[in-house]
């Protein structure tokens, strides 16, 4: 019930913010729309968690995703740990400790989501779902993160890379984070035996993965990010299909 009521809310949010952002409508004064598009897809990753581990399991799950890359992320932003040196900007509060409140959210539709997608492409777990999951989550910064720091300068890179001036160790680190979480809840399946079905959670999760990379994808290509754009969509297509061709019919 609120799971139907919080993605239909989503969708009409999505809807709005492509029109807004999309022509550029979007006022200074509702930039805060942005922090709560991510935390109504996070709810919505965490939602799924609830359904598909039960409340029990799905809670735990949710609160160690949360939690942990909330701290990751304030350990990188206060000395650099493991993504690199950055610092967040006021334009994505609220922040705590100095990093926005959405970030815990983001991530938790990035587990949720590519928890999916590696699933169904390993659906017998262990390591190389692990490996794929990580791979996923990867996909989705090569885009936001050139978008949030190029042009919505949501955080500011103190150490430089190759690529939009990010260092290679931001994607490293976003590897590693949802690589090893990945592990942990592949663990909670095992011990629970649970197996993933074609049911609808785990449809509109997929679905997820591609609405926000999709409008993240937009953004890059209207901000002239093209080589983020084409290469995450290219990447993200190739998973996708992949994904979609060994999902449990």
């Amino acid at each position: 019930m609120w799971e139907n009521r919080i993605f239909k809310l989503f969708i009409f949010w999505y809807v709005c913010g492509i029109i807004l952002l999309g022509f550029d409508l979007l006022p200074s004064w509702l930039e805060w729309a942005n922090a709560f598009f991510l935390m109504l897809a996070g709810t919505l990753g965490f939602l799924y968690f609830l359904k598909r581990f039960g409340v029990a399991n799905g809670l735990a799950i949710g609160i160690l995703i949360f939690f942990s890359t909330f701290i990751v992320e304030w350990a990188g932003a206060d000395s650099g740990f493991l993504f690199g040196s950055y610092d967040y900007t006021d334009r994505f509060a609220p922040n705590i400790f100095g990093v926005p409140i959405a970030i815990g959210f983001a991530w938790l539709m990035v587990m949720a989501t590519t928890h999916v997608v590696a699933r169904w492409i390993v659906p017998g777990g262990g390591l190389l779902y692990a490996i794929v999951g990580g791979i996923g989550a990867v996909i989705i910064d090569l885009i936001i993160d050139p978008v949030a720091y190029q042009i919505k300068q949501y955080w500011i890179w103190e150490d430089t890379g190759l690529y939009y001036n990010i260092p290679w160790t931001n994607f490293f680190g976003w590897f590693v984070v949802a690589f090893v979480l990945h592990l942990v809840i592949d663990l909670v399946m095992k011990k629970r035996a649970m197996v993933i079905t074609a049911n609808l959670p785990e449809k509109r999760m997929v679905l997820l993965y591609v609405l926000m990379i999709a409008m993240f994808v937009m953004l890059g290509a209207i901000g002239g990010l093209w080589l983020a754009a084409i290469l995450t969509a290219s990447l993200t297509a190739s998973i996708v299909l992949l994904a979609w061709k060994r999902r449990p019919l």
